[in-house]
């Protein structure tokens, strides 16, 4: 058989027939690159990625680089960065990026144009790995909705990612500076989440047919994306 996973006719049916646009997401390996969002499954296996969402920084043949975008510690920048005179008095919180180096500061920043020794990640979001251009913008008073201080990243090995994609780890979502800074950082991930349910709900089968029983999982939606190509 092609597909192996136990599901009711009626439910994989509904599955395979889901539009091409399941809230403007992929989780498909080729769509993989940077400025794009992972987004962790309901069903994840690592609790280090539970309900997290990362923005990838770095992708290429030697692994992958993201920083988590939606997970503000209860520590201000003033505090995780006393070191640095120009963070004295920041009191926006300082950003969990990753369980790689919790000692290594990378930093997100909204500018119209791009700094020196910036990397461009998404739009007009770049990327700040030295120390001189953390202190710079620092104390040029930039606030939280343009500025994310992190501690730590995500790290992926080479061809680490791709395998976890195709065991239905992760969503892939388009990169929004809007998303990367958004107000209300701890529930980006429960309203990506939800906008990719709210389409599978539309796409159910009528009730009595056995959906309810069997809940549709990553590895199903991983499946169904692949059919459709």
């Amino acid at each position: 058989m092609r597909f192996q996973f136990a599901l009711p006719l009626s439910i994989a049916a509904a599955v395979l027939f889901l539009p091409l646009d399941v809230a403007a997401q992929s989780m498909r390996v080729q769509d993989l690159g940077v400025g794009k969002l992972l987004v962790a499954t309901r069903d994840a296996p690592d609790p280090h990625f539970a309900k997290t969402v990362v923005l990838l920084v770095q992708l290429d043949g030697n692994g992958t680089l993201g920083l988590m975008i939606n997970h503000p510690a209860k520590v201000p920048i003033s505090r995780a960065l006393g070191q640095l005179k120009a963070a004295k008095n920041r009191s926006d919180p300082i950003y969990l990026g990753g369980p790689v180096e919790a000692s290594m500061v990378l930093a997100l920043l909204r500018a119209r144009n791009q700094p020196d020794d910036a990397r461009r990640v998404v739009g007009d979001v770049y990327m700040i790995s030295t120390r001189p251009l953390l202190e710079k913008t620092l104390a040029a008073g930039t606030g939280p909705s343009e500025f994310h201080a992190c501690v730590g990243y995500c790290g992926w090995g080479a061809g680490q990612l791709e395998k976890e994609m195709k065991l239905g780890v992760w969503y892939i979502f388009d990169g929004d500076a809007k998303l990367v800074f958004d107000s209300d950082p701890d529930s980006v991930w429960s309203r990506l989440i939800a906008r990719i349910e709210l389409k599978v709900e539309r796409w159910r089968p009528p009730a009595g047919q056995g959906w309810e029983k069997a809940p549709l999982t990553a590895t199903a939606l991983r499946i169904a994306h692949g059919a459709m190509r």
